[in-house]
């Protein structure tokens, strides 16, 4: 029957398994969100700037990272730079990497753009009471950037929760690599194992993805309104 291939979920440890791998899979989108977010906030910063060099190194990175699909920049760091700088890093080290910098591109287009929203008559208020360039920042704009920053984190910390599937391909044991393990194993006594086993990661991921995505879009709501 083929409503018996759910059973290769429950069977040994593989329901455990899946959720280990789950546990991959978010533990290096988290510690990628934290990186990126403060590399984006940097990157942000810059590029309000009016020096021109560095508006330029930041567009140049910016499209790079935009132009080049994340897999390729997952092969470029696993394969390429590993080998011409002759170091041995895992996988996992790799994949934080690069989509720590991919992030922190992203992140810092949403920095910019909060940053720039904000009404003129606040660089100019805060100039007014005296407070230095770092102050104007610190106690004027940040502030209100933030609020207006989150909804778009939010959507970048989903976008990078769905896009670690992409790890599978440089040998990170993630959620889907276990799915891939799992089917492989019982595809003979379960033939249905496939459907079941990729209908239960993609609950997974519903679970984790779509109250960000909700409370993103409650966010929006409400600070737009």
């Amino acid at each position: 029957m083929q409503s018996l291939g759910i059973r290769a979920i429950f069977q040994g440890r593989n329901f455990y398994r899946l959720f280990e791998g789950l546990f991959v899979t978010v533990e290096i989108a988290f510690i990628s969100i934290i990186i990126a977010s403060l590399l984006g906030i940097i990157i942000g910063l810059s590029r309000t700037t009016k020096y021109k060099p560095i508006l330029f190194i930041n567009r140049v990175y910016l499209e790079l990272f935009r132009v080049i699909p994340t897999l390729v920049w997952l092969f470029i760091f696993y394969f390429g730079v590993t080998t011409a700088l002759n170091v041995d890093i895992s996988g996992k080290v790799i994949s934080i990497i690069v989509f720590s910098l991919w992030g922190a591109a992203e992140m810092g287009d949403i920095v910019r753009g909060a940053l720039q929203s904000l009404p003129k008559h606040q660089i100019e208020s805060g100039k007014a009471l005296g407070l230095s360039y770092y102050g104007l920042y610190r106690y004027v704009l940040l502030p209100q950037a933030i609020r207006r920053m989150l909804p778009g984190t939010i959507n970048l910390a989903t976008r990078m929760i769905k896009t670690t599937s992409l790890v599978v391909l440089i040998g990170v044991i993630e959620v889907v690599k276990v799915g891939q393990q799992i089917i492989e194993s019982s595809r003979f006594e379960f033939p249905t194992a496939s459907f079941w086993v990729y209908a239960f990661i993609f609950i997974l991921y519903f679970i984790i993805c779509y109250p960000l995505s909700r409370i993103s879009k409650k966010l929006e709501t409400k600070w737009n309104s």
